[in-house]
């Protein structure tokens, strides 16, 4: 970090504990904060160029490399856009069995954001390692979660990272009786452990910010959203996911390689917060009772309150799985032949950091003509940045630049922005004379 006391300029080059690259910039004159960039820097991944001309089993393997963290997010909301174009809908089993999956990705991707990357913040640790010695309980339950979690997806798509069991239809395997009750013994175990999660959670000392912000998530019918929904707002918005280009705009902005989003011409929320705050009411009555006896208000318009509802999550994850798993039996068919069709779809689900949106263009013989993915990082940037002036304003400006840096770096991190994920889109153009 560098300061120049003459025009009250901080720079954080390097952020720490977030999942790719980034730096932060802010200038203050006169007490107010005149500046603030969160930059990107990392090149872009162009990967919706590289997915063009390729089939779609290429697709949904191919998307999974864009997140080691949230794979399956990407296979999922893939999957759904090329569905949607070859007319085939999924059997309630492959249906079922996806949120499941799905659930293992939730339980890994919060519990790693929870343990080892925010809650150091809370407790005034500069790592996990370092909060480890002073709560190596809580470490050690939250690393079995976070197992637990890469189990599920292990389960389903072979491997944790980079899963490769899902296509077109469903499923290449269906996992057999035995592992799945070796599974659910497991999930049973962790259940519990989530609920003490989040009473920890609750109690850590988060600060009192609230701001405000308009949520953006799924909703589904009767479901807490995962696998599929509508895209609405507490502000009223309601609308089909292949309606979100209407709505919703990205943009570039000089200081970041990753675009910018706004709906309707303003900054908005997307993640755990915002999915709580407009699906409360699709809560287990036990776990919203147990929100209410812990005195947590939700809806909530403090950011720091993500941390909890992730840990919320984590709980409705289990729920979920041991639900959907309770009568299990392997499909005779795992998967529905797909026919080649040309067509445009799209898929939204909802990965941990929020909605993941995927459009394709296919051609007759069902090879991607055009692709276009939004993922929940770029979607969240211009709210950090809306966040990180109100946040450090709030906190004081005329505390010294460790205190500034320290306070804007858990802005950041309380997102849980993977970086890398908002990098594969850059619009290039080449002025010649």
């Amino acid at each position: 970090m560098s300061h120049d006391t003459r025009t009250g300029e901080i720079h954080v080059p390097i952020l720490a504990r977030v999942e790719g690259e980034g730096a932060l910039d802010i200038r203050i004159e006169a007490g107010r904060i005149e500046a603030l960039t969160l930059r990107i820097f990392e090149p872009p991944r162009l990967f919706e160029k590289l997915l063009e001309g390729r089939s779609t089993q290429d697709v949904i393997d191919s998307v999974a490399r864009i997140c080691g963290i949230c794979p399956v997010a990407y296979q999922m909301s893939a999957v759904a856009a090329i569905e949607s174009i070859l007319g085939v809908t999924p059997s309630p089993w492959v249906e079922a069995m996806r949120r499941v999956m799905y659930c293992g990705e939730w339980l890994q991707s919060h519990s790693l954001h929870i343990h080892l990357l925010a809650a150091p913040d809370f407790l005034g640790y500069d790592s996990a390692p370092a909060m480890a010695r002073d709560y190596p309980d809580e470490v050690r339950r939250g690393l079995r979660l976070q197992g637990l979690g890469n189990e599920i997806i292990r389960t389903f798509g072979g491997r944790s990272v980079h899963p490769v069991g899902i296509c077109p239809g469903g499923f290449f395997h269906a996992p057999d009786t035995a592992a799945m009750q070796t599974l659910r013994q497991r999930l049973a175990e962790g259940l519990e452990e989530a609920r003490a999660l989040i009473a920890w959670v609750a109690g850590l000392p988060l600060p009192e910010d609230d701001q405000d912000f308009v949520s953006v998530s799924l909703r589904h019918d009767h479901d807490y959203p995962i696998t599929a929904g509508r895209i609405v707002s507490d502000q009223g918005l309601d609308i089909a996911p292949a309606d979100f280009e209407q709505h919703f705009r990205e943009f570039q902005v000089p200081h970041s390689t990753a675009l910018h989003a706004q709906l309707d011409g303003h900054p908005y929320l997307v993640g755990p917060l915002a999915r709580l705050n407009n699906n409360l009411d699709r809560l287990p009555e036990e776990l919203r009772q147990r929100l209410d006896d812990l005195g947590i208000p939700f809806p909530s318009r403090n950011m720091f309150h993500s941390i909890v509802a992730r840990a919320v999550e984590m709980h409705v994850a289990l729920g979920e799985a041991l639900r959907l798993t309770e009568d299990y039996a392997p499909a005779a068919e795992p998967h529905a032949e797909t026919p080649a069709r040309a067509g445009v779809g799209v898929g939204c689900t909802e990965a941990p950091r929020g909605i993941l949106w995927h459009r394709y263009a296919l051609d007759e013989s069902a090879r991607v003509v055009e692709a276009r993915i939004v993922p929940p990082t770029s979607q969240n940037q211009a709210r950090m940045e809306e966040d990180l002036a109100a946040s450090l304003t709030r906190f004081g400006l005329e505390r010294d630049d460790d205190a500034l840096r320290l306070h804007g770096e858990m802005v950041i991190r309380n997102y849980d922005p993977c970086i890398s994920c908002a990098t594969h889109f850059l619009d290039f153009n080449v002025l010649r004379k």
